[in-house]
């Protein structure tokens, strides 16, 4: 692959690439990290979800055809619980399959092979679109405001002490603020053995956060949906 010049214009974008061949995952890396940005790696989907848990990322580059959960199921399980762009690669590059792909979800298709060159442009194009868009790691909800990237919850500035599973489920709500998620989708994120876990677990943190925990204004039951956390993006 050929080298380029790093663009620090790039260096506070995080990119998370998934790619169960170690070469074509450690040579993205390279090429990427030369490009300016930030670059993650993860070798399945089990391993992306484990970072995914702790870290925030920009864009995700995900191949499609990989042992156990492919990408495309990843993508539509994600599209569960968060936006975040998603490029994928696979060997496969016909129709049917982009058309399955961008309808998972997906932001964008790459076959394989390809130039790196192009991957770069694709996910400069799709962060570009993203740029117009409003975009906040920090929520506040009542006098609450929770950070996305550090995981930390404030009240009136002073912070709060979240225990791992709440954590776990703050920031996963956060990243669909105002949507509803599955309790499905939320028990798998955040390793709950059972949907009613689930629900213990929102019990828990509406004990914590609302006034009146059995009349809800932040944590709310979605009928037949799950649950969605209503709150606002702060800027800066």
């Amino acid at each position: 692959m050929t080298t380029v010049v790093h663009d620090t214009a790039n260096s506070d974008t995080h990119l998370l690439v998934v790619d169960d061949d170690d070469r074509i995952r450690e040579l993205l890396k390279k090429f990427l990290g030369n490009s300016g940005f930030r670059v993650s790696t993860a070798a399945n989907a089990v391993e992306a979800r484990g970072l995914m848990r702790g870290l925030s990322f920009d864009l995700l580059v995900l191949d499609v055809m990989m042992p156990g959960e492919s990408g495309f199921e990843l993508t539509k399980s994600l599209r569960e619980i968060d936006s975040v762009p998603i490029i994928l690669l696979t060997a496969k590059g016909d129709a049917e399959d982009r058309i399955n792909g961008l309808s998972l979800g997906a932001d964008d298709y790459l076959p394989k092979p390809f130039e790196p060159r192009e991957l770069v442009l694709r996910i400069q194009s799709i962060l570009k679109r993203q740029s117009t868009r409003p975009r906040s790691n920090k929520l506040r909800f009542g006098d609450w405001q929770f950070d996305l990237e550090r995981n930390v919850l404030t009240q009136n500035k002073e912070r709060a002490h979240l225990t791992t599973g709440e954590a776990a489920l703050l920031t996963t709500l956060a990243r669909r603020v105002g949507l509803p998620v599955s309790r499905e989708a939320l028990a798998n994120q955040i390793k709950a053995k059972s949907e009613r876990a689930v629900d213990v677990q929102i019990t828990r943190l509406r004990r914590k956060l609302e006034e009146d925990p059995s009349r809800p204004n932040f944590l709310i039951t979605v009928r037949n949906k799950g649950y969605s956390l209503q709150a606002e993006p702060i800027d800066g």
